[in-house]
């Protein structure tokens, strides 16, 4: 995982980081006194979801197609507010049913920012510091939550450390942080709202998935262009990353869709 992170993931140094120091010392503790619980954060197209893959493949041979790793979307899962109670008893089933198969099991939670707010806390008592729940030894699961939340405050944040001159490499979680925690963690809107999760610190990894630069797409576009086995045309790469919106207005200094629609973009320039 950290030679692919290093290789394939442009841009996100702090990625790198916070995940490997997050799942090393997991893993390497063969006790731990709770599961481990991630939080990713950023915009569109930063990284989250194929951060994500990567470290389930790195866990499982099928990777998201294991049948140890779970995912959740509040579109496809848990679409109708009135069936809240339904769903709270059918995820925490779930949730307990396949930690008895496998104890090692991975849990994605994909958008956030669009979780009926209150679902999510029917997991707390996997999330704890307890022993066994429910009948179930749990603790060395591992449960993810995706947000697109916090992700314009991530990209103001680094916007205005970009106009004082701060190296966006030398970004630090220290100065997103509390960003982070008001634009997700305060948010009536978000699925974290009043949360027992946030209440209880059981976060243990916030990940801020930093807004990219026009070169960082340029490399996206030759990452893309080798995994589909195509030529490394530079004239190719230099229009597709200029085909991209740029924000703000006037600098253009980060793409608005991160590297998401760079493969769709391909075929136009070939």
């Amino acid at each position: 995982l950290e030679y692919g992170l290093a290789v394939s993931l442009v841009g996100q140094p702090l990625v790198r980081q916070q995940v490997m120091r997050g799942l090393r010392s997991f893993l390497e503790n063969q006790h731990p006194v709770k599961p481990l619980v991630m939080s990713f954060h950023g915009s569109t197209g930063t990284g989250k979801t194929y951060v994500s893959s990567m470290l389930v493949r790195s866990l499982f041979p099928g990777g998201l197609r294991s049948p140890y790793v779970h995912q959740f979307s509040p579109i496809v899962h848990f679409p109708h507010a009135e069936h809240m109670e339904q769903y709270k008893e059918s995820l925490k089933h779930w949730i307990q049913g396949n930690l008895t198969v496998c104890g090692r099991s991975v849990f994605l939670f994909d958008e956030m920012d669009k979780m009926h707010p209150g679902l999510i806390d029917v997991i707390i008592p996997f999330l704890g510091p307890s022993w066994v729940v429910y009948g179930t030894n749990y603790r060395k699961a591992i449960f993810i939550f995706i947000s697109n939340a916090g992700g314009e405050q991530i990209n103001e944040m680094t916007l205005d450390l970009w106009r004082a001159r701060k190296d966006r490499e030398e970004i630090s979680l220290q100065d997103l942080e509390p960003a982070i925690s008001k634009a997700v963690f305060e948010n009536p809107r978000s699925g974290f709202w009043k949360s027992g999760i946030i209440n209880d610190h059981l976060i243990d990894v916030v990940v801020p998935f930093l807004p990219l630069k026009s070169h960082h797409v340029k490399q996206c576009v030759v990452n893309e262009l080798v995994q589909q086995g195509l030529e490394v045309r530079p004239d190719v790469v230099q229009e597709v990353a200029d085909s991209i919106p740029y924000f703000p207005e006037e600098e253009k200094i980060f793409s608005s869709t991160g590297c998401k629609t760079v493969a769709s973009r391909i075929s136009f320039f070939l």
